[in-house]
């Protein structure tokens, strides 16, 4: 049928470019270490209270977003990332670290809502045979962004000294927060989830809840899911590694500018992480319960592997070094540690990914996937609110290490029961829920307008 805006593929492609100038932009300034300030314990902090608003409000963001929309949804949680890069520019002249906190914490709550809109939409949209590809699609776009905002940090800064690591200047935060204004503004051009429609003509399932109440009552009975719960380590661990790659791996060992260039390539696998094994996921004959089964094994493998090189690399250092090492100094000794850093990503990508397509083969309704997506991310900020705490205060860096991996390794039997218990198709108790909406039905709705 040619493009079309209403199409779910390209609100799915729409909101991968509002995150790729908000959120991606905004993982391109946070994997540099401290948010590019000389002080990263500002940074840590703030990160701590970003994590733990997004906790909280991520619960009830599933709430928040089936009784507003994705319109609404993520235009509110978008506009609060240029308030934090502009937080970060402000604490460079003044040194106001209140300021920065607190736009950490906005941030956070803003993130709550625009993530879980954005995952309901990415798992709702799609035919069940192609939720995988959908995501795919979504992360590599978005981590376009991460590589742009990478790629300018390297270009601004890449004369700034070797000797010390320096801040970012100016003119990298005036453009960070332009780019993420932009992706704020492409909020407005969503459509309406009543108003997309497969190609054949089917509308996107919708289930609207009445009430406030009732939007709660069944954000609380989540807990009370075992599909939930048995996935919830798996949840926690699946942010928790970001503040330990960020500040140890990257920002204490290298440079401003290696930093940058690092965060490129960690970005870059990032789409490469997600795309791939989104091919294996969205696999065709295979069951959709083989597929979930022979996904775990693989991205199982890949962490290990990743992780065991890691504690032998982490085994090099103990403490910041005197001087920060610098790419064109290393020469082929910044191979190694380089490897190592974009494994990471690559293995980051596949576990969120995994994680998303889980949650998708449990409905193909929104309003039930928003709550699921909301759940996920509140799971995961908590565990992000812990790990950047444990970071600030301290923690030795080869602890730091072994608790990301040992949470990693948690996780396994919970998505291995999870796992063995995918359908091939999604029986909708949801289907007795779900309302298949049609034109006449949208003009009586005032809900998700």
């Amino acid at each position: 049928m040619g493009f079309r805006w209403n199409s779910p593929l390209v609100q799915v492609l729409a909101v991968g470019f509002i995150c790729f100038c908000c959120p991606g932009i905004y993982n391109a300034l946070s994997s540099i270490g401290g948010g590019g300030q000389l002080e990263s314990d500002v940074d840590e902090n703030a990160n701590s209270a970003l994590y733990a608003c997004f906790c909280i409000v991520g619960l009830f963001a599933g709430a928040v977003h089936n009784k507003l929309g994705p319109k609404w949804t993520i235009l509110i949680g978008s506009i609060t990332y240029p308030l934090y890069a502009s937080s970060l520019l402000v604490y460079t002249h003044t040194k106001a670290s209140a300021f920065t906190i607190v736009a950490g914490g906005i941030l956070g709550a803003g993130a709550g809502l625009l993530w879980t809109a954005q995952g309901s939409m990415m798992m709702a949209y799609p035919r069940e045979h192609h939720k995988g590809k959908y995501i795919g699609y979504f992360w590599a776009i978005f981590n376009m962004g991460s590589i742009l905002g990478s790629l300018i940090a390297l270009g601004i800064n890449f004369k700034a000294s070797t000797e010390a690591p320096g801040p970012l200047g100016d003119t990298t935060y005036i453009v960070f927060i332009a780019l993420m204004v932009c992706g704020s503004l492409i909020a407005l051009t969503l459509s309406s989830p009543h108003n997309v429609t497969h190609d054949n003509g089917d509308h996107i399932k919708i289930h609207p809840y009445p009430s406030w109440t009732s939007e709660l009552t069944s954000v609380l009975k989540l807990f009370l899911d075992w599909r939930m719960l048995v996935l919830t380590p798996m949840f926690l661990s699946s942010n928790w590694f970001y503040a330990y790659q960020f500040t140890v791996v990257n920002g204490v060992y290298f440079n401003v500018r290696t930093q940058a260039l690092n965060n490129a390539f960690y970005w870059g696998c990032q789409i490469l992480g997600s795309w791939s094994f989104a091919k294996i996921l969205d696999k065709q004959g295979l069951t959709r319960r083989k597929r979930a089964i022979i996904g775990l094994f693989v991205i199982a493998v890949a962490f290990i592997a990743t992780w065991v090189g890691g504690i032998f690399f982490q085994m090099t250092f103990d403490t910041v070094p005197e001087k920060r090492n610098d790419f064109m100094d290393m020469k082929v000794k910044y191979i190694g540690p380089l490897a190592l850093y974009m494994l990471y990503g690559a293995n980051d990508a596949a576990w969120q990914t995994y994680c998303y397509w889980l949650m998708g083969s449990l409905s193909n309704d929104a309003a039930v996937l928003s709550r699921y997506a909301g759940y996920y991310k509140s799971i995961q900020s908590a565990g992000g609110a812990i790990s950047w705490r444990l970071n600030g205060i301290g923690t030795p860096y080869m602890t730091q290490l072994i608790i990301c991996f040992g949470l990693l390794v948690g996780s396994l039997p919970g998505a291995l029961f999870f796992a063995f218990r995918v359908k091939d198709h999604t029986d909708d108790d949801d289907n007795a829920q779900s309302i298949h909406l049609n034109k006449v039905e949208l003009q009586s709705k005032d809900s998700w307008q």
